[in-house]
């Protein structure tokens, strides 16, 4: 089992009350939505090519259904990322700040991303109203195009709570966080050949 299986396996919230029960929660569907569109689009995938190359008939609306599902899996994957404290950063300057300095950073970079992560929401939101207003279906599936766009405020609303979370668990704790489930430190990842 890899580390990150082990951890959202046992994965337990370090936030108090309420805002603990929001992020178990918000864990456990990340997890749901990302094994549950991995699996669907392998199947899918492979139905497609044993139908090609055995049937010599492809699936005609399996490019749709991984056009849906590489959607969602994105979408789910940038909540993910930001609870395991996975997105990619720049930290030489951060690196270079004593403990304190990190911290009230650490804090900025949490609410700046959280309100870009919601200010995204917004327009994605918008962006959706104005799909559905023009009325456009998919050709194979033929359900309307904004469903499968769904997942872009539901992941940035996601993330954006997932950023927070990690901002009031900065200010309230005395360690420095990446997210409410990660330390700030590295790892020890090389062994020796």
């Amino acid at each position: 089992m890899t580390d990150d299986e082990e951890a959202e396996k046992d994965y337990r919230s370090g936030l108090p009350g309420f805002l603990g029960v929001i992020d178990t929660f918000i864990s456990k569907l990340e997890a749901v939505i990302l094994a549950m569109g991995v699996l669907l689009m392998a199947v899918n995938t492979i139905a497609n090519v044993i139908g090609r190359f055995v049937l010599g008939e492809s699936i005609f609306f399996s490019g749709e259904i991984n056009r849906i599902l590489i959607i969602m899996i994105t979408f789910a994957g940038i909540g993910y990322a930001a609870r395991h404290g996975r997105h990619i950063r720049m930290s030489a300057i951060y690196d270079a700040l004593p403990v304190g300095g990190r911290k009230v950073l650490m804090i900025i970079i949490s609410l700046f991303t959280s309100l870009v992560m919601f200010f995204l929401l917004y327009y994605s939101i918008v962006y959706i109203i104005d799909l559905y207003d023009r009325g456009r279906i998919l050709p194979a599936l033929g359900f309307p195009i904004w469903v499968i766009y769904v997942w872009a405020p539901l992941g940035f609303l996601i993330t954006g709570i997932q950023y927070l979370l990690t901002a009031i668990k900065n200010i309230t704790s005395r360690d420095v966080w990446l997210s409410t489930a990660v330390i700030d430190g590295y790892k020890d990842t090389e062994t020796e050949v």
